[in-house]
């Protein structure tokens, strides 16, 4: 039998599968390569497929069942016999199951409309890619992917595709904050903003690891139900490790965007999008305690220069992580700390007291200034004092028609646009791609925006691009 008489068959019978374990569903004839599915009949829900079930997947897997708009056709992960996954499977046991990605597209591509996209950062790309050139709808979790080029080749992708719908999984992107921002910068509230502290100072899961290491650790037996080789997509292949599984990966520079790639979209994204930032101009680490060459350093502060945009100034970015690295905090800011004796930091000063700030961030306008939360969190204006001066000229903030989860589901039924789709959400994540950059040399970087090069370090530009694709991977790199 052939290659293609062979996925044919497997195709008939996923389908036949498919049709037993969901009679509501009326299949239709193949999808071509980027041919957009289209629903059946009013009222049938997103035909969705899932490409990891555990974890935060699974958070966001009931977040669309919540909605009601959703009917799980296809469950993919790269283990599916891991604590993390039972409690999914043993809610939806007759949804089909797959372990490599690639078999469920060339099995289910009929079936499926949209697809989640919850794996660990390295493999957002070729997961996306694939969905992408048949058509797919995709929601995948922030940030979009691992390496600049790979963001920049999924905006392509989707715009070679227009009538596919894309998501980021910034849910706070969909909720107050977002509203508020579009309010307050179209009512001239928020203007003239020359500066923004963004700072995530949670503890992280590498932190205390040592830091001198010369090397990966030494490997261990893979589990038995996890499918090693497709976990690693198209990055090297590592000897299996613990601390690479069920969230660690994010630690290590080979499959995770650390702190800033975790956090910096639920902090400055409509920042980044309302304020028109685009690239910056320049990245400077300011600080990078226990910096090695395989995982994040302990705490980062990293300043990124962003040029005068039309009648708006240039303005800076200053991104603080670890515990120890707080940022200086502005007069009038009221702080979130885990015990009554913490003391705030004076203005551009430090506690005497360790402090633990929730994450959040501080804009810098001429007249005023304003201090948020992480997510979905409402802006206010500090000190008190100008909070009440300005009350009576605040704007009415609409409220949100739909959750991140809703909206995305909603656009592909064509009834709303998604308001973080790979146009807005790539250039906010090639701006983290450029911060881990620096992290990783511990260096400052001269970028160009236009020619989307590193001008300063050669270095540092190959990085832009990452290392070679595996072998049999290559083909995701082609739009």
């Amino acid at each position: 039998m052939s290659r293609q008489q062979r996925r044919a068959f497997i195709r008939q019978a996923a389908l036949a599968s498919a049709a037993a374990a969901f009679p509501g569903i009326i299949l239709q004839a193949a999808s071509r390569p980027g041919q957009r599915t289209t629903f059946r009949k009013p009222g049938d829900k997103v035909r969705l497929a899932c490409v990891g079930i555990g974890n935060q997947a699974a958070w966001d897997l009931r977040q669309f069942e919540k909605t009601g708009l959703a009917r799980f056709v296809a469950f993919c992960d790269t283990d599916m016999g891991a604590a993390h996954t039972q409690p999914v499977l043993k809610d939806y046991p007759d949804v089909p199951r797959f372990q490599d990605f690639r078999k469920m597209f060339d099995s289910m591509s009929n079936v499926i409309d949209a697809v989640l996209v919850g794996t660990p950062d390295h493999s957002h790309f070729p997961i996306t890619m694939m969905a992408l050139g048949l058509g797919k709808h995709v929601y995948v979790e922030k940030p979009m992917a691992r390496t600049f080029q790979e963001v920049d080749l999924m905006m392509k992708a989707a715009r070679k595709h227009p009538k596919v719908v894309t998501q980021m999984g910034n849910q706070g992107h969909s909720e107050g904050n977002y509203f508020q921002f579009k309010a307050w910068k179209e009512a001239g509230i928020i203007k003239d903003v020359t500066a923004i502290t963004a700072h995530m100072n949670s503890a992280r899961r590498w932190h205390g690891w040592k830091t001198d290491i010369t090397s990966f650790p030494a490997g261990e037996a893979v589990p038995s139900t996890l499918d090693w080789d497709t976990w690693h997509g198209v990055v090297r292949e590592h000897d299996y490790h613990h601390d690479y599984i069920n969230g660690q990966w994010r630690c290590w520079f080979d499959f995770g965007m650390g702190a800033l790639g975790d956090w910096g979209a639920h902090l400055i994204d409509t920042a980044h999008q309302f304020l028109e930032l685009g690239l910056p101009t320049e990245v400077s680490m300011l600080k990078a305690e226990g910096h090695n060459r395989f995982f994040y350093p302990q705490s980062s502060t990293i300043l990124f220069r962003f040029p005068k945009r039309g009648d708006m100034p240039a303005c800076d970015i200053t991104w603080y992580d670890g515990t120890n690295n707080l940022p200086p905090l502005p007069e009038g800011y009221a702080t979130s700390s885990t015990s009554a004796d913490n003391t705030i930091p004076p203005p551009g000063g430090v506690a005497a007291k360790p402090v633990r700030l929730q994450p959040g961030k501080i804009i810098y306008g001429k007249d005023l200034t304003f201090k948020g939360g992480s997510h979905g969190s409402t802006l206010s204006i500090i000190p008190e004092a100008k909070a009440k001066d300005m009350a009576s000229k605040l704007p009415v903030v609409p409220t949100s028609p739909s959750n991140h989860h809703a909206n995305f589901l909603k656009a592909c039924m064509g009834e709303e646009q998604t308001r973080s789709p790979f146009e807005v959400a790539g250039p906010l994540s090639q701006v983290f791609c450029l911060g881990v950059v620096a992290q990783m040399l511990n260096t400052n970087i001269q970028f160009d925006p236009v020619k989307q090069r590193i001008t300063n370090n050669k270095v540092a530009d190959g990085l832009l691009r990452g290392a070679a694709p595996r072998k049999g991977w290559e083909q995701y790199y082609k739009v």
